[in-house]
């Protein structure tokens, strides 16, 4: 078995992809086994001064002797037992008790298997969303100073992926921004309301615990308080069955699917931009785009994103379909699922934020050929405002008629249209305006009705006045900043 930081290869069999190729070492030492058995025996070393400070006969030396093991973890003593009795945590409890044997006789005392298991479980997960936090804070600085450095860049905007009113790169990429604040916000909201199990005992009535305190309601209920502040926490779920509710699993995974949403759409208009070549993401001086066209520079990262963003919102169904399976107080069906479905979203949405901060970190834009693309573009949206000049400026002369100019416009678009699609020529709709004197205008005026910034709107105030509440969140986080998101292909 290879265990902790042992980084062989292990070519005959198979290996999960999210850990050898995609996720970073502190996520994948989330959900190792050295933190879920250490934490296992912390929550034992927990219950039992717990139960000693309300006045059971446990001793000092034995929860001494726990201590000085806690991490020290015998696995080839707890795999030998679980191979014969067929349990994960009658397994440890006899492999901690090997190791403690004074302390074996109280080791899980009045607790059932998801004392140990929920529990971890949730500080699992808490942990883990710390993580997707310091992710997801640095992800949203990257893209501030990006939106803040092309706030005013105009570039043509696209509805349909056809080409629209111009915006700005920089109000552009507050889209991307705006729907990773809403995922921090639902992030922010789960954290705050994850609660341990506490220890509730095989059907949730705490009856064995009660029967340990001779009936005493109140040092029951003291018991998961103490417990829950042991292990950093300040609240217990009021009520369970033998597990928590596997609803919290769904509420988690559905953060972490709202990521990958956002993340995939990112990831999407970063493609679509570079098959435009107005940006690239990182490219480094001798990465490979295609084993057989050495020119290209195919956008992997991103491509990246969008495949491991639909592996996650897929799997975010898993915790729904096991929450509405459960029987009564308790049933097993949902471990096998959610051994496998919750680690590998969040190793999955771990890799996705490192590659959202790679790229957002690195993009280069091409404001020439952006330029270019405006250009081609807007002569056919600027028809309006050179109909609107036009007939203003016939008015004053004592002429000016808008349906005359308007069916010149016409006349002249579809023949400019024809000469790009069917000639592959180039735009000249703004020549011909210029040479038809109905129009009376001159060329300098015609000019000055085709800067871009004319028709951007608000977009430069919007993405400032958005990046200013930008700021302010990225502040109050400020000590998740700077996260580590080093990826490794």
């Amino acid at each position: 078995m290879l265990k902790g930081d042992d980084s062989r290869i292990v070519a005959n069999r198979y290996e999960n992809p999210l850990c050898r190729r995609y996720a970073s070492a502190e996520m994948q030492g989330i959900f190792s086994d050295d933190f879920k058995f250490s934490t296992w025996r912390k929550l034992w070393i927990a219950l039992a001064e717990s139960q000693k400070e309300l006045g059971l006969g446990i001793t000092d030396n034995q929860i001494n002797e726990m201590k000085a093991r806690q991490t020290d973890i015998n696995y080839e003593t707890a795999a030998k037992y679980e191979s014969e009795i067929r349990h994960d945590v009658m397994a440890h409890i006899r492999a901690y008790g090997d190791q403690c044997p004074a302390a074996m006789p109280i080791i899980h005392l009045g607790a059932t298997s998801c004392y140990v298991g929920d529990n971890t479980d949730i500080i699992v997960q808490h942990s883990a969303l710390l993580r997707v936090k310091r992710l997801l804070v640095t992800a949203l600085d990257k893209l501030f100073h990006f939106a803040d450095e092309y706030k005013s860049l105009p570039t043509l905007a696209y509805t349909h992926f056809q080409t629209a009113q111009p915006t700005t790169v920089g109000k552009r990429a507050s889209l991307w921004m705006q729907d990773m604040l809403f995922d921090l916000q639902q992030l922010d909201f789960t954290l705050g309301n994850l609660k341990l199990l506490g220890c509730k005992g095989t059907t949730g009535t705490c009856a064995s615990f009660l029967s340990l305190f001779g009936g005493d309601h109140e040092k029951v209920k003291s018991l998961e308080k103490k417990i829950a502040e042991k292990m950093g926490f300040d609240k217990v779920y009021a009520v369970s069955g033998q597990t928590y509710s596997r609803k919290i699993d769904y509420y988690t995974l559905s953060v972490l699917s709202g990521i990958a949403q956002s993340a995939y759409k990112f990831s999407n208009d970063i493609r679509l931009l570079s098959h435009l070549k107005e940006v690239d993401e990182p490219f480094e001086s001798g990465q490979v785009g295609s084993s057989a066209m050495a020119y290209k520079r195919n956008p992997m990262r991103s491509e990246r994103i969008a495949s491991l963003a639909r592996y996650v919102t897929v799997d975010a169904l898993n915790p729904a379909l096991t929450a509405s399976a459960q029987w009564m107080e308790r049933t097993l069906d949902d471990s096998a699922n959610r051994r496998i479905a919750i680690p590998q979203a969040f190793l999955a949405v771990d890799a996705i934020l490192m590659l959202m901060i790679n790229i957002a970190g690195g993009i280069t834009v091409y404001p020439k050929i952006i330029e270019k693309h405006l250009k081609e573009e807007l002569p056919f949206m600027a028809t309006e405002n050179i109909l609107m000049h036009c007939v203003k400026k016939g008015l004053a002369a004592g002429g000016g008629n808008r349906q005359t100019l308007h069916e010149r416009i016409r006349l002249h678009s579809v023949e400019a249209a024809k000469r790009i699609k069917q000639n592959g020529g180039e735009n000249d709709l703004i020549d011909r305006i210029a040479q038809d004197e109905a129009f009376s205008i001159t060329r300098g005026e015609l000019d000055k009705l085709l800067l871009a910034e004319q028709f951007t709107g608000r977009a430069k105030e919007q993405t400032e006045e958005f990046l200013t509440d930008v700021r302010r969140i990225i502040d109050m986080n400020k000590e998740f900043l700077g996260a580590d998101a080093e990826i490794s292909v």
